[in-house]
């Protein structure tokens, strides 16, 4: 079975805190593995690390066999490659105008070395796929961000929800479908049959995802009038509509009760089982962890002091020792 994803020696620093400290996690294809540990931990820190939030310290992480996320080296070459363009343009225009041609082809080439520039500003900003390639060739790496990360095929859910509330339920999947889509801002603004026909497929997948999630009688509801377990689930829904490979849930039954809870931990199970999603979670209901995870992970003070299946983890010494604290002597 191979790793969709592989941390090697993270850690993460806020000024004085040391929040996540030398931390080796593997996260197999097609498992379920939870992330445990008593409140200040650093679970959410490893997660926004995981997502291209955070850059860590130190150590590096593997999406798929590629590194993503790591401290970013020389990126003091990039701005000079942003105006190299630039300069090249405005060096010509001055060899040029030295020799006493018109003034109008100089202007022209102060107008090409400031589109230039702006060029490469605005592929600098949008980092395509194959810019960040081409910086490669220059020893740079830039850490993933957050939308480098949903591209390359995670999605992930937020500890509070994070909806668009004053947007309908299948609105909320489409915003959530946007990095898949194929046509450009032209076919929107001519409607394109290519973007009609897009648009159609999309509406289409977004009400499959909500029926995944039991919400398909609630697709036209504003996000802000679904009860509390409805928006649970609208969020997981919408972190599908990005086609995810591995599915991050930051404590995805916090506030809910006994039955959301269950109706929540089966919806988890066929996310697996339909989808063959890989899904990592954060969870302090022992009984969510324990009756779903392949494996179990649980973080203290920043480091990793247990690995395990669920039984193995739950007999730990250390892992009790964190929860319920050492006996008095």
């Amino acid at each position: 079975m191979t790793d969709v994803l592989q941390a090697h020696n993270v850690t993460k620093r806020f000024g004085g805190l040391l929040a996540v400290h030398d931390v080796n996690f593997t996260i197999p294809e097609g498992s379920i593995v939870s992330l445990i540990g008593p409140n200040g931990a650093g679970k959410t820190t490893f997660f926004n690390i995981i997502a291209g939030i955070y850059d860590p310290t130190g150590g590096e992480i593997r999406f798929r066999g590629t590194r993503v996320i790591a401290r970013t080296r020389r990126a003091w070459i990039e701005p000079l490659l942003w105006v190299l363009p630039a300069l090249v343009v405005g060096v010509g225009t001055w060899i040029v105008g030295q020799s006493g041609v018109d003034d109008l082809v100089v202007a022209l080439g102060i107008f090409l070395s400031v589109v230039a520039l702006m060029i490469a500003m605005v592929i600098g900003v949008a980092r395509p796929p194959a810019y960040n390639r081409f910086l490669g060739r220059f020893g740079v790496f830039r850490s993933a961000r957050p939308n480098d990360m949903v591209v390359a095929g995670l999605g992930r859910t937020f500890q509070n929800i994070r909806l668009f509330q004053n947007m309908t339920a299948v609105d909320n999947v489409l915003v959530g479908m946007h990095c898949r889509l194929k046509a450009t801002w032209i076919d929107a603004l001519l409607s394109t049959p290519r973007d009609r026909r897009e648009e159609a497929q999309a509406r289409e997948r977004a009400l499959e995802l909500l029926d995944l999630a039991d919400l398909r009688d609630r697709a036209g509801e504003l996000a802000k009038n679904l009860p509390y377990g409805d928006q649970r689930r609208l969020e997981i829904a919408r972190a599908l509509g990005s086609n995810p490979v591995l599915l991050l849930l930051d404590e995805p039954t916090a506030g809910m009760n006994p039955r959301e809870t269950g109706d929540l931990t089966k919806l988890i199970g066929r996310l697996r089982h339909d989808l063959g999603l890989t899904i990592l979670l954060i969870e302090h209901d022992m009984r969510v962890v324990m009756g779903i995870s392949d494996r179990v992970t649980v973080l203290d003070h920043g480091e990793r002091i247990a690995e395990g299946t669920p039984d193995e983890v739950r007999r730990d010494p250390k892992v009790i020792e964190a929860y319920l604290g050492s006996p008095a002597s």
